[in-house]
Parts: C-alpha cells; sequence; structure tokens
C-alpha cells in the first residue's frame, strides 16, 4: 500500500459531471451493429438473482438462462446459434452456490459460479464471520467472490484498514475472483470513490465493483467515469490490469451499450473481454433478447414470446 498515491488525490466533479452528460446525450448504434453490440454484452452478463426467496428450481432456472440466454431460432437468424453465446458468470447469495454448481454441472456447462459474500449488502457484521463466508462459498464451489467493502472505514479515513480487510478477503478467496463491492452510493463524494478503489486494487482485487444493488443510488456515470480512471492510472503505475463491474439499476440494452461504449473509451478495447469487464444484471437480459427479437422479426415480442429466466 502507498498513500502517497491518494493523500493529495480530489476530484474535478464538474468536470467528471460534464463527461457524464456527454455519455448520456450521445445517440446509440442502430440496426446490424446495435444487434452485434448486444449479442457481446449477453458475454459480460453476471446473471443475478439476490433475492430471499430464492429456491434451488429458481437457480437451476437462473442458470438454464444463463447457458441459453438468447432464443436459439433468433441466434440462427443472426448465423450466431454455433458461437457458444453464454452469460458471463451466475450471481447468487453463499446459501445457493452448490444449487447453482450441481445446475450447470448437469447441464454440461463451464459458466463460472459468483458468489456476494462479506455481509452483503451492508458488510457491517464481524471480520471472522465475513472471511468464514468467503471461505464456505469457495469451498462449496463458486470461482468469482464478490466482496462488499466496510464503508465505514473509508467515511471515516481508515485507509489503512481497509486495506488489511481487502488482504485478508483476497487470502481468503485463494484461486477464487476477488471483485471488491464499493457501494458507492454510500462514500459520500466521488474522491472517496477514487481513493476506496484505488486501495481495493492495491490489496489486490481482480475486479471493483460499483454497487451491491441494494443500496438508494447505484451504478451512475459520474462514478464510473471515476473508477475507470482509477483503473487507467492504476494500470500506468504498475502494469496490473483490473477489471471493473458496474451493478444496479441496469435494466436496458440502451443502457448497456452505453456502459460498452463508456469502457470501450476510457481504457480501450482490451477491456472489453469478460476477464476485465463484467455487467451485473438480473433483468438487463430480457431486454436484450426483446431486443434482439425486434431486430430479427421487426416486431416487439409478446410477454410469453420469450422463455424467462
Amino acid at each position: 500500500m502507498d498513500l502517497s498515491w491518494i493523500s493529495k488525490i480530489q476530484v474535478n466533479q464538474p468536470a467528471v459531471l460534464r463527461r457524464a452528460e456527454q455519455i448520456q446525450a450521445r445517440r446509440t448504434v442502430k440496426k446490424e451493429w446495435q444487434a452485434a453490440w448486444l449479442l457481446k454484452a449477453v458475454t459480460f452478463i453476471d446473471l443475478t438473482t439476490l433475492s430471499g426467496d430464492d429456491t434451488s428450481s429458481s437457480i437451476q432456472r437462473l442458470c438454464y438462462k444463463a447457458k441459453y440466454p438468447i432464443r436459439e431460432d433468433l441466434l440462427k437468424s443472426l448465423n450466431m446459434h454455433d458461437k457458444g453465446l453464454t452469460t458471463a458468470a451466475v450471481c447468487v447469495y453463499p446459501a445457493r452456490v452448490c444449487d447453482a454448481v450441481k445446475a450447470l454441472k448437469a447441464s454440461g456447462c463451464t459458466i463460472p459460479v459468483a458468489s456476494v459474500a462479506t455481509g452483503f449488502p451492508s458488510g457491517q457484521t464481524h471480520l471472522k464471520t465475513r472471511l468464514e463466508e468467503i471461505r464456505l462459498a469457495v469451498e462449496d464451489g463458486a470461482t468469482e467472490i464478490d466482496v462488499v467493502i466496510n464503508r465505514t472505514l473509508v467515511l471515516t479515513g481508515q485507509w489503512e484498514a481497509l486495506y488489511d480487510e481487502i488482504r485478508q478477503f483476497r487470502k481468503a478467496c485463494g484461486d477464487a475472483h476477488l471483485k471488491t463491492i464499493l457501494a458507492t452510493g454510500e462514500l459520500g463524494s466521488l474522491t472517496n470513490v477514487y481513493k476506496a478503489s484505488m486501495i481495493a486494487m492495491m490489496a489486490g482485487s481482480d475486479f471493483i465493483k460499483t454497487s451491491t444493488g441494494k443500496e438508494t443510488v447505484n451504478a451512475t456515470f459520474p462514478v464510473a467515469i471515476v473508477m475507470l480512471r482509477a483503473i487507467r492510472d492504476f494500470f500506468w503505475k504498475t502494469g496490473n490490469k483490473v477489471g471493473f463491474k458496474p451493478a444496479g439499476g441496469i435494466r436496458s440494452a440502451k443502457d448497456s451499450l452505453a456502459w460498452l461504449s463508456l469502457v470501450k473509451e476510457e481504457l480501450g478495447d482490451e477491456w472489453l473481454t469478460p476477464e476485465l469487464f463484467r455487467i451485473g444484471a438480473s433483468t438487463l437480459l430480457s431486454d436484450i433478447e426483446r431486443q434482439i427479437y425486434h431486430h430479427v422479426t421487426g416486431r416487439y415480442a409478446a410477454y410469453h414470446d420469450l422463455p424467462m429466466s
């Protein structure tokens, strides 16, 4: 950890907001180019269910949808039926990891299983409990762990304590990928978002993630710009590439295109791979499939036309 990197950082909020307005005002791609970008967006989705009423059968349906995200006849029309199109991962609560691993194994699918952990979504449980939650999820077969930080450490400027906690999360993950959720809607300022991003990357995070999806404010473009530029700065300083995952409130196909465009412009094409970019979403896939249906048939799908996860 090198606090000199972040000690004097102050984010220029008006400039960040202007950049965010440019993104939102931009016209999106159309026709076959839109269809191609939407299919690419599917490959970045961590298909997620984090509900209190999750059951083994609902997890099974989620995993089936992750393996077959777009109806096969639509993919055939686009000559994409033999490309092995799937989502990037499925994301569930720790108690449902076994169900997801079992469902994917039964379908002969190698999609990774991600689990939230560390007292998700608040992060307000004892450290020992949070570390054990990671270990149990990994033992059950999760290969990606989405941990949530203790926001108190950011709000009170306890950067060394935050670093130490994330280092312990990293160790508990073992070989599993560590995605660190910053819960940016609760960090107080864009400057804190930048500093927390840097600390998380210094501590060994493979990804930094905007939100749990449970906060009042989730993934926003101003926050994303700050996090992406922190990733860029970290890469320039260390040569290490860290991934980015926006999550929470990304529901429409149009939204997904804006996020892909932002990552492409800020970090370049090399970040547009599932190894470095994910979108956490539960309902986004349904709208993407609806738009693909419209592109292929020229009409919008009725509710019963598309299989739901």
